[in-house]
């Protein structure tokens, strides 16, 4: 069995931002030669995400607005893990909401994706350096 690790770097300057990261972790696939196998890639910050849908602008819109209701930034005295001395506890929840990983199945060489599915970098505490593992694993 094969097995490829390879590290994404993302700094973005918002605090709130969604990449689209499936070239990315396409072109892993490829320098790791798996044909049949799977594909884990997964947020290595825990006020970042992963996660897979679709690459269209409203619905990166409505999921900004949805996880602004579900956890505010501010007021930032709301959250108890602000009491620390950090403003980001809203982006630990927002982490919780989008999940940490996603793990795609790989076919043929490809990643096995449903209709419109691509794999998106949530940043919810941006404008600082964070990195993404792909790991690749089969034959």
């Amino acid at each position: 069995m094969k097995s490829h690790r390879k590290e994404l770097w993302f700094e973005t300057p918002e605090r709130l931002a969604f990449v689209n990261i499936t070239p990315q972790v396409e072109a892993a696939l490829r320098e790791s030669g798996v044909r049949e196998g799977l594909c884990l890639v997964n947020a290595m910050h825990i006020s970042a995400s992963v996660f897979v849908n679709d690459d269209e602008r409203g619905l990166h819109q409505d999921f900004a607005a949805w996880l602004e209701q579900l956890a505010p930034h501010a007021p930032v005295r709301q959250w108890r893990h602000n009491d620390s001395g950090e403003d980001n506890a809203d982006a630990h929840l927002k982490r919780q909401l989008m999940g940490r990983e996603v793990v795609v199945a790989v076919t043929a060489g490809k990643l096995d994706f449903g209709p419109w599915e691509q794999i998106f970098y949530g940043e919810f505490d941006g404008r600082r350096r964070k990195r993404v593992l792909v790991k690749i694993i089969g034959e």
